[in-house]
């Protein structure tokens, strides 16, 4: 609508401070709204301003226009519940290696993924260009198995901006967070040894763990971040030799810790003196501008492993992550092997000109304009009674529908060639089998509304009364 980047920002924060209003009960669904005119002078915005801010809410469906009638509070759908976590007792396990779908399945709801937009694509060109010109003698050596100084400092001073300080010398750059994590369990375990997970899991994660021949004992989830008193148990008995936890956004059930749990969970780890993978890949993918901090933000005695990357920010072409070892960080480089020079500097180049923070607050614009969409169109036409995770951050949705065969359910899928992972993907026990997760991070257009039709009409027949 030909508004600017400040016009861009105000109608957006008009919309934001709606939003709350309607949250906090200071506005019902079926109050009448100042017509436009009258929103821009109370609001002393632009007349362009006020009407991006009301069809912004529009696609959001917070509000709705009536033909002669002016602008209403939409009335809101019955919010779904979240997933039941139910209770168990957790045990010694062996990691199974989870079925791979085929590779020819390959659509939006399937992998955890973002499509880069085409502003950010043209930043990572120009900052390709620059670092290749910069480059100079340094493409003729083999890289630093520790990572370019550059890209390292550049993160530092990244994540210092968000709250979480560090030294860029503290930081190993590698090839993505799987890469930092496998690397993190080869430093600080042995091949029979019991590591603890969330449960559910993501299955790639369960990969790892079985092709280095390690066991698992799977942690129930809870509303706030898992049952850090179990863990605990095995904690103080010796079970466990070394946990590994997503903490925000987790990968497939959508939980972030709380703020005390991570606190927690770091001193259990310095406690016991036993070492925690931090996965935190989702980290900076919130659905708002807050960035929580990391577990590795309360460690203080070095036994949590801080694991990340670029993949489900940015790209997952680029294969590129980061890893804080603590006091593994000695094992753990003399395992690095080093990164591509040019793509260390080019991203380097791409956090230092902010084009990475820019590219971030709109990911986190769009997945929050994303989201409602996706939980709109389930709630809508999923069976009654299935219950949607509501996450405030992160790629996926956890779906729960009682009843469902969730085996049958991925064949049917293949069979039709739709991309989704069914829950009994991220566990070793029975548990999930009526459980699913999809991919919110592309735009709600056709081809993910096509999937999403695809999708529910499987288990609306597999769901049916016989």
């Amino acid at each position: 609508m030909g508004t600017d980047g400040v016009g861009m920002a105000k109608y957006r924060e008009l919309a934001e401070k709606f939003i709350g209003d309607i949250r906090a009960g200071r506005l019902a669904a079926g109050d009448r709204l100042l017509s436009l005119r009258q929103f821009a002078r109370q609001q002393g915005v632009s007349l362009s301003t006020a009407v991006s801010c009301y069809a912004e809410l529009e696609s959001l469906g917070w509000l709705e226009a009536r033909p002669k009638a002016g602008f209403f509070v939409a009335p809101r759908r019955p919010a779904t519940q979240g997933p039941e976590w139910a209770p168990f007792e957790s045990r010694l396990a062996t990691p199974v290696v989870p079925y791979r779908h085929p590779a020819t399945l390959s659509g939006p709801l399937g992998t955890s993924r973002l499509s880069l937009e085409e502003t950010s694509r043209a930043a990572l060109e120009r900052s390709f260009r620059r670092a290749l010109r910069a480059a100079g003698e340094r493409l003729d050596r083999y890289p630093a198995p520790q990572g370019e100084a550059a890209l390292r400092e550049a993160l530092a001073g990244h994540f210092g901006q968000c709250g979480f300080a560090m030294d860029a010398g503290e930081l190993v750059i590698g090839h993505g967070c799987m890469d930092a994590v496998k690397t993190a369990l080869e430093v600080c375990t042995r091949p029979g040894d019991a590591v603890a997970i969330s449960s559910p899991c993501y299955n790639g994660l369960l990969e790892v763990l079985a092709q280095l021949s390690l066991r698992i004992v799977e942690i129930p989830s809870l509303d706030d971040g898992i049952d850090l008193a179990q863990l605990e148990h095995h904690l103080r008995l010796g079970t466990v030799q070394a946990g590994l936890f997503c903490t925000t956004h987790m990968n497939p059930q959508g939980i972030t810790m709380s703020v005390a749990q991570k606190r927690r969970l770091a001193q259990l780890a310095n406690r016991y003196r036993v070492p925690v993978i931090e996965d935190d890949v989702y980290l900076e993918l919130a659905h708002h501008p807050h960035v929580p901090l990391p577990a590795a933000y309360h460690d203080e005695g070095g036994f949590v492993i801080w694991c990340g990357s670029l993949s489900k920010t940015l790209s997952p072409s680029y294969r590129l992550g980061w890893c804080r070892p603590g006091r593994y960080f000695r094992p753990y480089v003399q395992r690095a092997l080093g990164v591509p020079t040019l793509m260390q500097l080019a991203l380097a180049d791409f956090i230092d000109s902010g084009a990475y923070a820019r590219h971030l607050r709109r990911t986190r614009d769009r997945l929050a304009r994303h989201k409602p969409l996706y939980l709109d169109y389930l709630v809508r036409h999923l069976p009654e009674g299935c219950r949607i995770s509501q996450p405030d951050g992160g790629l996926v949705l956890w779906i729960q529908v009682p009843g469902l065969d969730g085996d049958a359910l991925g064949r049917a899928a293949e069979r039709a060639g739709l991309d989704i992972r069914t829950g009994a993907l991220f566990t070793a026990s029975d548990r999930y089998r009526d459980c699913l997760r999809i991919n919110i991070g592309f735009p709600f257009e056709e081809p993910v509304q096509r999937e999403l039709q695809a999708l529910c009409g499987l288990i609306g027949k597999m769901s049916a009364p016989a």
